[in-house]
């Protein structure tokens, strides 16, 4: 019992971490692929080089102004297409929450995940909310990069396997054991971001403290932390702050634009996340961006730092939704929100014993944007 209870703890952290991939991306407006125009154009020119019949074309000239100026006419719209700005006009997203004039702002970061795991025809049920509040606290400019304190300021965490819970709320008084030590620690470090003007994480500073911290409670876990908590880890842990914010800030009504996400998170494995964003317009004062994800993941090449090896895995999910709200007035999204069901099978060695699971999951994630700490009333 004690080594499904222990798989079952492992499969949790597998499942916490396999969200990172899919809500923390930031948005980036897809290029306009040009190469099938040239080729038109090429043909047109070789078509040209090789008619026997120029002259005549020549001598119809006089036919071809009345037909010129009438394609003139009709490719005007076309030369117009960028000055369309009714799409545009105006409407551009100002980014502010980075100000260095504004005040600090506070992220409600949830994530519910319901789990059924199926192992030699057993089935373990596991449910688990994870809330944190996340805050942001604007720097002086680097030049014209952004400069943001991230700090964890609240905790709440409720976790059932199989009927055995565990819990931890950073707003009351907790037993003490290893976990509420780890979340009291977590809570006193700072992360420093510098950030370009087109919203990439340039730099991350304090990274190495705040992995010493957290290790010191259990060295066992270093070189875990080491894996999850790399720059490409924190930066995408990071970017539900801007995650869907279209390139430029522009939109027009039916706007879409894609991107991709790929995180390593060492003997856990890799997410390879693809996006679909689509601009639907205004709501409620709001600007709202619908969402499309579809994950893949990978098993590890890297086994070392969990209690368990994952030798193969076939996970996958491509019916993942959401959408996410944008506040004007303060230049930052007031909400975002993203469904995901995950199943598949994987092979999983333990104690040196192969074991088959099947996974069948469902995640919500949802971020709320706060000028307050929504709990400090409760400490």
């Amino acid at each position: 019992m004690n080594l499904w209870r222990l798989l079952g703890v492992s499969i949790f952290l597998l499942g916490t971490v396999c969200f990172i991939g899919t809500t923390n991306y930031a948005g980036g407006q897809d290029k306009d692929k040009k190469p099938d125009d040239k080729k038109v154009v090429d043909k047109k020119t070789d078509d040209k080089k090789t008619d026997d019949k120029k002259p005549e074309v020549k001598k119809t000239d006089d036919k071809k102004p009345e037909p010129k100026a009438d394609e003139k006419k009709k490719d005007e719209p076309k030369k117009e297409e960028p000055k369309v700005e009714p799409k545009t006009g105006g409407d551009t997203l100002p980014f502010k929450a980075f100000d260095p004039k504004g005040k600090p702002f506070y992220q409600e970061q949830t994530t519910t995940t319901k789990q059924k795991i199926k192992v030699q025809g057993q089935e373990v049920t596991q449910d688990q909310t994870q809330t944190f509040i996340v805050q942001w606290t604007p720097k002086e400019m680097s030049g014209t990069d952004y400069v943001v304190a991230q700090k964890i300021v609240g905790v709440k965490m409720s976790i059932d396997i199989g009927g055995n819970k565990i819990t931890y709320d950073s707003t009351a008084k907790n037993p003490k054991n290893p976990m509420t030590d780890f979340f009291e620690q977590l809570m006193k470090q700072e992360l420093i971001f510098t950030i370009s003007p087109d919203l990439k994480v340039k730099k991350i500073d304090g990274r190495t403290a705040f992995i010493k911290a957290l290790a010191d409670i259990n060295p066992q876990m270093k070189g875990l932390l080491d894996a999850i908590l790399s720059d490409d880890a924190l930066i995408k842990m990071a970017e539900p702050t801007w995650w869907a914010y279209p390139k430029g800030g522009v939109v027009s009504p039916g706007l879409t634009w894609k991107e991709n996400s790929k995180l390593d998170l060492g003997p856990i494995g890799t997410y390879d996340t693809n996006f679909d964003f689509t601009y639907k317009g205004k709501e409620k004062e709001l600007d709202k961006i619908d969402i499309k994800t579809k994950l893949s993941y990978s098993a590890p090449t890297k086994k070392e730092g969990l209690p368990f090896i994952i030798q193969s895995a076939t996970l996958t999910s491509d019916n993942g939704t959401g959408e996410a709200l944008y506040d004007r007035a303060k230049g930052r999204f007031q909400k975002t929100k993203l469904e995901m069901k995950l199943k598949g099978d994987l092979k999983i060695e333990v104690g040196n014993m192969t074991t088959n699971v099947e996974l069948n999951q469902s995640q919500d994630a949802t971020t709320i944007t706060h000028d307050e700490n929504p709990w400090a009333d409760k400490k």
